[in-house]
C-alpha cells in the first residue's frame, strides 16, 4: 500500500492529506458528501458562521451512526437491572 498527497476543499478551506491510495476515491467522495450536507444546513438554518453549521453537521453525522445511543440504552439497561434486583430484594425480603 502506498500513500498518495491529495488536497480536499472542505467548507471552502483546502486540507492536505495523506491517504492510501486505495482510499483516494472514498476520501474525495466524503468531502463533497460533506460540502453538499452543509450546503443544505447553510439553506435550511439562518447560520452563516461555517464553523456552526460544521458543528451541526458533526452532529447530524455522529447521531447518524448512533454514537450516544449506545450510551442512552446503557443507562435505560442499568436502571432496569436496579428495578430488577429492587424487586428480586423485596420479593426475599417477603417469604
Amino acid at each position: 500500500m502506498s500513500e498518495l498527497s491529495i488536497k480536499v476543499n472542505i467548507a471552502n478551506r483546502v486540507y492536505p492529506l495523506q491517504v492510501q491510495r486505495e482510499e483516494e476515491e472514498e476520501v474525495r467522495k466524503a468531502a463533497i458528501y460533506i460540502n453538499e450536507r452543509l450546503k443544505e444546513l447553510e439553506s435550511s438554518f439562518a447560520v452563516k458562521d461555517k464553523l456552526d453549521l460544521l458543528a451541526m453537521l458533526a452532529l447530524e453525522l455522529t447521531m447518524e451512526k448512533g454514537h450516544g445511543k449506545e450510551e442512552v440504552m446503557n443507562e435505560k439497561t442499568e436502571n432496569q437491572l436496579k428495578d430488577l434486583m429492587t424487586r428480586i430484594d423485596l420479593a426475599l425480603a417477603a417469604e
